[in-house]
């Protein structure tokens, strides 16, 4: 069963066709489609102060429309089971902990490269796909550690840097913290933004921090972190998204998982709806990253649906929407067993690390 839209899925009796990232890949040469517009990666813009002056969101209405994804949005059985294999290629598997050591970082890269129990990839039938997530984040002091445990499977590399998850230690400082996390092999480096600058409607100053960050990211990703749970409004959030867009982000990200809100589904769809004009604007694709109180398979589902149907099938791969849950993960391994035998299993059966 396909969600009740105008672009529905064709029904197909193979879940690893469904499931595998090939099935809804909208081109071989763009990052991205969007109304038929090929759309190319990132490469920024200069600021344009008028766009974000010109910025409003009507919450009402906001509220109204993320309430439709949990009341009338839904996919079952074989599709249920293909959009949670989806779920797991777009995780980052995540630990973040000050008593983190390597050894816990190589069990995570192994849970990484092998997320399901080979016993219940065999009951799918699902081999072929070499089902694992899209990537690690962790400290810059584990990203050797992580690359190494992670070599050769094709899985990236994250590294939180710039003070996180608070963004305030000297400026030089974060800069300086990219730069080491990239020459230790990170292929992603997600950054904190300054709060205040948004607070005090300095976007000349946010956009000069973001481009600065962005160039000394290198090769390196760049995934900038909104703190939208500290923003306040929801035109901060829109305002600081496209800010951040304009200044050369590869991927926008709701939270730190630290703050006493993160990812909610009134905030995604603000900053996917920026994603959108900021693509029909320009002509480049920005990846969007959900991050904090995402736990259960059910809700990885509801911000799937989010993105079929405000930005399409281009943003439900790896390449433009990360999950950062990795509590998730257990539960939707549940129920993927459940949807093989037809019985839940516990949930000690399926450690994180």
């Amino acid at each position: 069963m396909a969600l009740r839209d105008n672009t529905p899925l064709e029904r197909t009796s193979s879940l690893a066709r469904v499931a595998s990232p090939g099935a809804i890949s909208p081109s071989d040469t763009a990052i991205a489609q969007y109304a038929g517009r090929d759309l190319q990666p990132n490469r920024g813009i200069p600021l344009n102060l008028d766009w974000i002056d010109a910025v409003r969101v009507n919450t009402s209405a906001v509220e109204r429309r993320a309430q439709t994804l949990v009341t009338r949005r839904t996919v079952k059985k074989d599709w249920q089971a293909a959009w949670l294999l989806r779920a797991i290629t777009c995780m980052d598997l995540t630990t973040l902990s000050g008593d983190d050591t390597d050894e816990r970082v190589r069990r995570l890269c192994a849970k990484a490269r092998q997320p399901l129990q080979q016993e219940l990839v065999q009951k799918l039938g699902v081999e072929s796909l070499n089902v694992k997530v899209a990537a690690v984040c962790v400290y810059y002091k584990f990203v050797e550690t992580a690359r190494r445990a992670v070599e050769g499977s094709g899985i990236h590399v994250a590294a939180v840097s710039t003070g996180f998850p608070a963004g305030l230690s000297p400026f030089e400082e974060r800069v300086n913290e990219i730069r080491r996390s990239v020459e230790a092999g990170a292929d992603e480096i997600d950054v904190v933004i300054t709060r205040a600058h948004v607070f005090g409607g300095r976007w000349q100053a946010l956009y000069d921090e973001i481009a600065t960050f962005k160039n000394a990211c290198g090769p390196a990703h760049l995934k900038v972190i909104l703190g939208t749970g500290d923003l306040l409004t929801l035109r901060n959030v829109a305002r600081a998204s496209f800010v951040a867009m304009m200044a050369g982000a590869d991927f926008i990200k709701t939270s730190t998982g630290k703050e006493a809100v993160n990812a909610t589904l009134p905030v995604s769809l603000v900053m996917t709806r920026a994603i959108r004009e900021y693509a029909q604007e320009t002509g480049m694709a920005v990846g969007f990253k959900p991050a904090g109180g995402i736990r259960t398979a059910k809700q990885s589902l509801e911000w799937l649906a989010l993105m079929k149907e405000e930005l399409g099938t281009s943003w439900m791969k790896a390449e433009l929407f990360r999950f950062g849950a990795s509590g998730m993960l257990a539960d939707i391994e549940r129920q993927l067993e459940h949807h093989a035998t037809g019985r839940y299993s516990a949930d000690y059966r399926h450690p994180i690390a």
